[in-house]
């Protein structure tokens, strides 16, 4: 049998000192020959350096067997990692496979598994980061640390201000991979979230919803009911008292008249607001008995209503009722509001659109104008930008959240530009529909 050979490790790629000073020496001795050959060094000189080279090198050779070898301590970036609870691949498929953003922690925090959505709720996640690195919610933390002890299931909801205000739901849920008994320590925990924003909006939505109608139905209701106590007591036998209470309380009575019928009418539209109208309809058509009917009105406040629009029809799909609705309020806003301008200018012109061509329907008033920190919330149900000039004009705080909502559900869009002291101009641009494009006559033909 032959004798087992003897490993040689590998030469080290970084060779000590030693493995090159005897060339360097080597080097120094034909130095100082060659300059004393060629007259450059004195002979004496030349043959000191000499003398010192051989020494050099002969006690580098004797240095190399009197140098003890270190031991090799391997440096940490070349440690072996430290060992991570195993996970099977299935359980990795079920936790990408959730439909909402899951985490998969040892109990001691660490991430062992992630799906794409906890990108989008919480942060990108690394695999061997711990918990504290992606969600820094202290009740969340918590609730993981005392479930991964006691193995028992918590909900925690928390709200987040940075960038935007967010409300979300951690679900923590310990697991019990290898067959432990349940309520002991878990071998791993599952940390879902569930996205509560939307649905707090709508509550609050809902909520103030609520009180801005319940206060706008209250102050007619108490005028209502004063009055009548004061019919019925004191000035029961008085008629002139009577005939001044009862035409207030009729036009209280209008008023909440006109509040509940806004009330329902965005409530339908808000109901059939996914579903886009498919009657065509004649925009110019719509516009002229629009300011035929509130002729009347302009008259009573001195204002004038002037309508352009261009030649041929201007064919839209949508709901004549609502369409009418739209621009009766943008009208008599215009009206209202307006009133110092003395005119009020309702124009139809066309431009070109993204997908073609697009009706543009102006209302424009000369009044005082809205100032630019109004602009944003003009749409918001019951947001007045004077509520006693408001009120004193009989509007519910309603008119333009009626006329937005019916622009979304034809597809339209509406834009404000006011300045104060220059009036306000309302735009909308619906599509027209395609038989308008069809049917009309080309005026340069």
């Amino acid at each position: 049998m032959l004798p087992p050979v003897p490993v040689v490790p590998p030469a080290d790629p970084r060779a000590p000192w030693w493995c090159y000073a005897r060339l360097w020496f080597a080097l120094l001795g034909l130095v100082a020959l060659a300059g004393a050959a060629a007259g450059l060094v004195h002979l004496a000189v030349a043959g000191l350096i000499l003398i010192v080279a051989l020494a050099g090198a002969i006690c580098v050779r004797r240095g190399r067997a009197w140098r003890v070898p270190l031991p090799i301590v391997p440096s940490a970036a070349s440690a072996p990692p430290a060992q991570r609870p195993r996970v099977d691949p299935p359980l990795i498929a079920l936790v990408a496979a959730l439909p909402e953003p899951a985490l998969l922690l040892t109990p001691d925090g660490e991430i062992l598994s992630a799906n794409e959505r906890v990108a989008l709720a919480v942060g990108a996640a690394r695999v061997g980061d711990p918990l504290s690195f992606l969600v820094r919610v202290p009740e969340v933390l918590a609730a993981v640390r005392a479930g991964a002890e006691d193995g028992v299931p918590r909900r925690v909801e928390f709200a987040e201000r940075i960038p935007l205000d967010r409300w979300l739901e951690a679900h923590v849920v310990p697991l019990h991979l290898q067959g432990g008994r349940p309520g002991g320590r878990p071998d791993a925990v599952l940390l879902t979230f569930r996205d509560l924003t939307a649905q707090r909006r709508v509550e609050q939505m809902r909520a103030d919803f609520v009180a801005n109608a319940s206060h706008e139905l209250r102050t007619p209701l108490a005028s209502l009911s004063g009055f009548i106590e004061t019919l019925l007591g004191p000035a029961r036998n008085d008629a002139a008292a009577r005939e001044r209470f009862l035409t207030i309380m009729g036009a209280q009575a209008r008023r909440m008249s006109r509040l509940i019928d806004d009330l329902l009418s965005l409530s339908r539209i808000e109901l059939n607001v996914h579903v886009r109208p498919d009657t065509p309809v004649d925009l110019g058509g719509i516009l002229a008995h629009v300011c035929d009917t509130l002729t009347p009105l302009a008259q009573d406040r001195g204002v004038t209503i002037e309508l352009s629009r261009g030649a041929g029809a201007a064919m839209v799909r949508g709901d004549r009722d609502e369409l009418i609705r739209l621009f009766e309020n943008l009208v008599e806003n215009a009206l209202k509001y307006g009133l110092t301008g003395k005119r009020v200018e309702v124009g139809l012109a066309r431009e070109a659109g993204p997908t073609g061509e697009v009706a543009v329907i102006s209302v424009r008033d000369f009044g005082p104008g809205i100032a630019p920190e109004h602009l944003p919330r003009l749409t918001e149900r019951f947001y007045r930008v004077d509520v006693a000039a408001s009120r004193d004009q009989g509007g519910t705080g309603l008119g333009l959240a009626i006329v937005k909502h019916i622009v979304a559900r034809h597809r339209g869009r509406m834009t404000v530009e006011s300045s104060p002291g220059e009036g306000a101009n309302f735009t909308v641009r619906l599509e027209l529909a395609e038989e308008t494009s069809k049917n009309e006559v080309n005026p340069a033909a």
